[in-house]
């Protein structure tokens, strides 16, 4: 999988386009997490594990902020910081003509290029020989299914999938 052929959209922004604001923060979660800079913390809580990694998209630089202090995701999507980097992450969405006025929610265009973009990368079959880039497409593109099969355990223990 390649995010390069992916309508020049971050993983994030698909995210954004295919399951709202929890969807894009749920893939920022993932990319900090395979960084090395996002681990689980007590039941349910995410916490800061090392230094910011160089090359953050400022959308994940902002969620790796409001993660100084261990968090639920809930807690993460509601928390007034991360609501206003959503917004700003919409910007460019709405710029792109993906977005419908007023209440920025994803339009035609961007339902298709989404639908488009999960019928050319489908669910993998096995995380095996699966790049980074290829993982965030796939939990971009394919939610809790992506989840369940590529980060089981720090899924359910992030919270960021129901306990099987």
């Amino acid at each position: 999988m390649d995010t390069d052929m992916a309508f020049g959209l971050a993983p994030y922004e698909i995210a954004l386009l295919a399951g709202g604001e929890r969807a894009a923060v749920t893939v920022a979660v993932v990319e900090l997490h395979l960084r090395g800079t996002v681990e689980t913390g007590p039941p349910g809580t995410l916490c800061t594990t090392g230094p910011e990694p160089d090359g953050l998209a400022p959308f994940v630089g902002a969620v790796l902020d409001v993660l100084r202090e261990p968090l639920t995701v809930r807690e993460l999507v509601r928390d007034a910081d991360m609501r206003l980097a959503v917004a700003l992450a919409r910007l460019p969405l709405a710029d792109a003509g993906l977005l419908r006025y007023p209440r920025l929610g994803p339009n035609r265009t961007a339902r298709r290029r989404v639908a488009f973009l999960r019928e050319r990368y489908p669910l993998p079959t096995t995380p095996h020989g699966l790049t980074d880039t290829g993982t965030l497409l796939a939990v971009a593109l394919h939610g809790e299914q992506a989840l369940r099969l590529l980060l089981p355990r720090f899924a359910v223990r992030a919270g960021l999938v129901a306990g099987a």
